[in-house]
């Protein structure tokens, strides 16, 4: 898997990757892999020519085998289609587009991510208790990615929330700093003016100090980090 993650882009192309290794390696035809955002269930990568379609039907039913999986956490097993009797009219569409078996497998939860991975074949009873030992190793490889990637996009997310608050800071700095140099006042007293002025204004305190900054230079001001914490 680490080998993957260094090879590929993205967590779609990772994915990808996956479920192609997993179909080669098993007695499935297709496999879709559904993840779970805000709420709603999304087939992200799919193998094959059915998948996508056995997915999309399952979430207009808002039931199914793969939402099970993903809704109770637990590993969900047709035999075969023809003599499925949950999920109303699911399992004959299922069949009638070549489907006889699925095992649907919930990816384990390490983020706020929900996922199942759903492999779908042409044969009934077409997975052995090897094929869901192996595919099982591929749902916790499959988690294992989408927390990684979540890390690093939750990194990233807190990096640009750091910047941000730095550039703020930077400007608030040479805000009171001009403010000091006009009125030959302490630091505190430059605050309050500021602060004064945003309340009247009813703008925020760090929009006053960017007017205040591009007033007297004609410019915007450029955000540097501050030497040393005020306030």
């Amino acid at each position: 898997m680490i080998d993957w993650l260094l090879e590929t882009e993205s967590l779609r192309e990772f994915l990808q990757f996956l479920v192609d290794d997993a179909v080669a390696a098993s007695g499935a035809a297709d496999c879709g892999v559904t993840l779970q955002r805000r709420g709603r269930p999304l087939t992200v990568v799919s193998t094959g020519g059915t998948a996508n379609k056995l997915d999309e039907e399952q979430y207009g039913q808002d039931d199914g085998p793969c939402l099970q999986a993903l809704r109770t956490g637990q590993v969900v097993h047709v035999r075969d289609m023809l003599t499925e009797t949950r999920w109303g009219s699911y399992p004959r569409f299922a069949s009638g587009l070549g489907a006889r078996s699925s095992l649907s497998l919930p990816i384990p939860a390490r983020t706020h991510t929900a996922g199942a991975l759903n492999f779908y074949a042409t044969e009934p009873d077409a997975f052995s208790d090897d094929d869901q030992r192996v595919l099982a190793s591929v749902a916790a490889q499959a988690s294992g990615g989408i927390a990684l990637a979540q890390r690093l996009a939750d990194t990233a997310d807190f990096t640009r929330d750091l910047q941000n608050a730095l550039s703020s800071r930077s400007i608030i700095d040479q805000a009171i700093g001009a403010v000091m140099q006009q009125r030959q006042c302490t630091e505190k007293e430059a605050f309050d003016v500021l602060r004064r002025l945003s309340q009247e204004t009813n703008i925020k305190f760090r929009d006053v100090c960017n007017r205040l900054l591009t007033d007297i230079a004609g410019q915007p001001p450029l955000p540097r980090t501050p030497l040393r914490p005020r306030l």
